[in-house]
């Protein structure tokens, strides 16, 4: 396990995925991160990629080869390899492998940088196309966090609610039995900023979000106010979800999305795909700010 802190926030991370274990506030003494109780839900905050959500048949085409990758992709079960660390920041890394080229036939580095300051997590997500010149590579990447539901003792899971920082006219688009995007959504935000948060909300699945006008959303508890502000400005989708009546909201910032039911399986043509030109690299940053 790693760690890096510094005056107000103390967080954890390992090696596996990279996966973020704790996010801890050494002024109040509060966690902010789910447990991790494998009776709910076993993962804390895994990383996507190089791909979001759900392949139909786990499989994609490309230039004319069938390869397959299992739902948010490989690498939140792989080790990365820590490449640079001080106090308050920390870099993983992960490469290209033979075993990774079997299911993604494309050369990459993909790091994830965890950096503090002050009262606010920053986690930057870098991919840079390593290939031979000429050959781009394509990807989602996308976040996973899962925060405890109450944060504070006293309260009740349905003491809270999100608010995003602009008003919202947005469907919620559905996920059909095999964890594909349907073609249609349903009715969630009317012109509101609030959406709270029971935990039947999630019992068909999570919510996915579409274009939203909104580049931040915070955590607020009706008793005890903001808890928190997650900023996923550049991240173009965005899903919310809870296991089954587990205490715990993900908020997830994606670079990406499942497949559609109607895909046409080819890799280029993936809604939300990202296509990267040979030595290029790509970034984006989710932010978190404890109140």
């Amino acid at each position: 396990m790693y760690i890096i802190e510094n005056e107000i926030l103390k967080i954890e991370i390992q090696p596996k995925g990279a996966e973020l274990q704790s996010i801890y506030n050494k002024n109040l003494s509060i966690e902010y991160m789910w447990s991790g109780d494998p009776a709910y839900w076993g993962k804390k905050s895994p990383v996507l990629f190089p791909i979001v959500g759900t392949l139909k048949e786990d499989t994609y085409l490309y230039e004319n080869k069938t390869y397959h990758l299992s739902r948010h992709g490989f690498a939140r079960d792989m080790d990365f390899t820590v490449t640079d660390q001080t106090p308050s920041s920390i870099t993983f890394t992960l490469t290209r492998t033979d075993d990774t080229f079997i299911k993604y036939p494309f050369q990459f580095r993909f790091d994830i940088v965890y950096s503090l300051k002050e009262n606010q997590l920053r986690v930057m997500y870098r991919v840079v196309n390593k290939g031979n010149i000429n050959e781009p590579m394509y990807f989602s990447v996308g976040g996973h966090p899962a925060f405890k539901l109450p944060v504070l003792p006293g309260n009740k899971y349905n003491d809270h609610y999100l608010e995003f920082n602009k008003n919202e006219t947005a469907g919620r688009w559905l996920i059909s039995k095999e964890g594909l995007i349907e073609n249609a959504s349903t009715a969630l935000l009317n012109d509101s900023n609030i959406l709270t948060l029971t935990k039947e909300l999630f019992y068909s699945d999570a919510i996915v979000l579409k274009e939203l006008r909104s580049d931040k959303v915070k955590l607020v508890c009706k008793s005890v106010g903001e808890i928190f502000e997650f900023d996923f400005t550049g991240f173009p989708y965005l899903g919310i979800w809870a296991a089954r009546d587990a205490d715990f909201v993900c908020i997830e910032p994606w670079c990406g999305i499942a497949d559609s039911v109607n895909t046409s399986q080819q890799l280029i043509k993936k809604e939300g795909i990202i296509k990267l030109d040979s030595t290029d690299q790509f970034e984006r940053s989710w932010k978190l700010t404890i109140y």
